[in-house]
Order: structure tokens, then C-alpha cells, then sequence
């Protein structure tokens, strides 16, 4: 029958499976103390990833891929979600390795040295995934998840080596959609799983901080940034016809915003700091103006 295969194969593990990041205790690059104890903080702030990470490769190994497993083969899923699933591993890779420099430079390791031990953890902890799906009959490995993982990590390694800051961030939103309820059991049944699984609903953004590239001078508010989006609607089967025979067919979105940088909205509340770090890597509704090639332009008065 189509459509009742594993939901694991229709899901983008590197959601599912490792928490988007970044880790929300770690402190936002300006807030982090010139002299630390790196003999004290190093061996906690290690100890502590080794473990929880390796929690949750355990759990996943006993919950989640707890079916029949095959040799390790590839499988090309790049035409699949209008590539919104690649999106949501570059946005994770991306924000892994951001948290992970940040608190690399709170252990007190060199600038350098936590770019670049930090700065690949993104791709490093999303890789066993493929592993694990290498192992799935129904599924498989996927190179271009990879590719996506390796590019996420890559990029901020490269904003961080030119500038020491991250100038161009990407960012996530999400709203509900009609379409989960026509497959919930891969396109999720709760908002949690919704989150996780609908791509109809998830939107990509790339924020860029106009005012670090301005003169010292500029008045800009660098609190206020411009984003562009990339989305999709109608995915609920890969199967173009399966799809057609529910009435839709997949097509493209791209967007073009504002959005409010959380780390540059001035506090003093420590704990209020981190909240705004954690968050900032989600979009926040605003106004919108969308294009695509069913409807041509839509302006949108609050996007989610």
C-alpha cells in the first residue's frame, strides 16, 4: 500500500533525533568572561556532551530503530519535500556548531581552537543518523544529508573566521497546516510532531545583520535585520501521483521579511540573555511578501 511505510523514512532524523541546538545554557558571545578556569570548565563542559550524547544514540538505537535492519546501503532522497528536509539539516548543523564554539570559548579554549574543535560538532553529531538509516530496509543513507550537515557546520566555521561573530543566521518558523491531518501518521498527529514532521508547515530563513557590514556611524538598529524565506506546500506523499490523487501537487515558496535579532535587544538580566540566545534561532512572525509560481506574489500582513 502506498504511503505505509516506516514513518522514520518520511521524517528528517537530524530533527527527530538531535535536539536543535543552540544549547541553551551556553552564553551568547559578547557575555563570555575574558579569564575563565579552562581545567575546571573543560573537563565538565566534555564530560557533559560525551554523556548526553551518547544517551541519546542509545535510546534511539533501542526506540526508534527497533525493526528489521539490512546491510548499509545509500539511498538518494534529494528530490524528495522540495528539498525542505536538506533545509532543516543545514539549519540544525548550523546551530550545533554555533552552540558548541560559543560554549568551547566559555571553557576558555583559544578563539581558534573553539572554532574549529567547535565548529564541526554540528556534522559530527548528525552523523551517526545516516548510519543508523543506512541500516533501514526502507530507507538508507543519504549523501545529500550529509552534504547539508557538512555545509551547516561549514558555514559558520567561515562567518566566525571572517568576522568573529555570526553576520548571517539562519532561522526557523513553523504554523500548522491542513495537510497533517491527511497523513498524521508521517506528518505527526501533535503540535510536537507536527513541528517535527509537516514541512508544509516549517519555513527556512537566512537573517542578515545589515548593520555589522554599515559604518560605525550608521544609525541602523541592529536589532532589525531582513530575511529572506524558502518553503513549500501540497507535500503529503513523495509520489507525485499518489499526491495528484488527493488534488495537490508540490510547489515552492520564497519569502522576503524582516526579523528581530534577539541578541541585540539590550538587557542586563543574565538569565534573560540566555533566553534570547536560545531563541534566537527561530524567525518571529512579521510581515511578508511571498512569490510563487501558483499564485505569484501574496502579501502576507503577519507570517508564522
Amino acid at each position: 500500500m502506498l504511503g505505509a511505510g516506516p514513518v522514520r523514512a518520511q521524517v528528517p532524523l537530524a530533527h527527530a533525533a538531535v535536539a536543535p541546538a543552540p544549547l541553551p545554557f551556553a552564553p551568547a558571545p559578547d557575555s563570555l568572561p575574558a579569564r575563565v578556569d579552562i581545567n575546571r570548565r573543560l573537563p565538565l563542559l566534555a564530560g557533559g556532551l560525551v554523556v548526553s550524547y551518547s544517551s541519546l544514540i542509545y535510546l534511539l538505537s533501542k526506540g526508534w530503530y527497533t525493526g528489521e535492519k539490512s546491510r548499509f546501503h545509500w539511498f538518494n532522497d534529494l528530490p524528495e519535500w522540495e528539498q525542505l528536509d536538506k533545509a532543516g539539516h543545514f539549519w540544525g548543523a548550523f546551530h550545533e556548531s554555533r552552540g558548541a564554539v560559543d560554549m568551547l570559548r566559555w571553557a576558555g579554549v583559544p578563539d581558534r581552537r573553539a572554532i574549529w574543535y567547535g565548529g564541526f560538532v554540528g556534522f559530527l553529531l548528525q552523523t551517526p543518523i545516516e548510519l543508523f538509516d543506512g541500516r533501514d530496509p526502507a530507507y538508507g543513507a543519504s549523501a545529500t544529508d550529509l552534504t547539508a550537515n557538512f555545509l551547516g557546520s561549514a558555514g559558520l566555521i567561515g562567518q566566525q573566521l571572517a568576522w568573529n561573530e555570526v553576520r548571517i543566521m539562519p532561522k526557523l518558523s513553523f504554523h500548522r497546516t491542513r495537510y497533517a491531518a491527511l497523513r498524521p501518521n508521517v506528518l505527526g498527529r501533535s503540535l510536537g510532531e507536527q513541528f517535527l514532521k509537516d514541512y508544509n508547515g516549517q519555513t527556512y530563513w537566512l537573517a542578515t545583520d545589515v548593520g555589522a557590514f554599515l559604518p560605525a556611524t550608521s544609525r541602523w538598529p541592529r536589532w532589525l535585520q531582513p530575511a529572506v524565506g524558502y518553503g513549500g506546500q501540497e507535500m503529503v506523499y513523495n509520489d507525485d501521483g499518489t499526491n495528484a490523487a488527493l488534488g495537490l501537487r508540490s510547489y515552492r515558496q520564497f519569502y522576503l521579511s524582516i526579523d528581530v535579532d534577539l541578541r541585540r535587544i539590550p538587557t542586563n538580566n543574565r538569565v534573560l540573555k540566555k533566553v534570547f540566545y536560545a531563541l534566537s534561532i527561530f524567525h518571529l512572525p512579521a510581515p511578508a511578501l511571498e512569490w510563487n509560481p501558483r499564485r505569484g506574489f501574496v502579501a502576507h500582513g503577519l507570517y508564522y
